[in-house]
């Protein structure tokens, strides 16, 4: 689950026409390092959670807010289709 590090105000839309909320989520590993990935929330709630496999490993907390703060609409897109493959 991890902690949330980011809440986006853009929503992505899959092919059928649902709409997902993004949020960058992040964890502790036991090496010390912090490692992010994306969550796409659907807004209806009748559809799982889908969730990127790891997008980066960080030093600390810190940087890993760094790196999601400058995520882009665009980046969320080819996230969403990693996730959608998970499935």
């Amino acid at each position: 689950m991890g902690e949330r590090i980011e809440r986006y105000s853009s929503l992505i839309r899959d092919e059928q026409g649902e709409e997902y909320s993004v949020e960058a989520r992040g964890e502790l590993t036991q090496g010390g390092l912090w490692e992010g990935w994306l969550e796409f929330y659907p807004l209806d709630g009748d559809s799982p959670v889908l969730r990127t496999d790891r997008e980066t490993t960080q030093p600390n907390r810190q940087a890993l807010e760094y790196w999601a703060t400058g995520l882009e609409p665009v980046y969320f897109e080819g996230a969403f289709a990693r996730a959608q493959a998970k499935l």
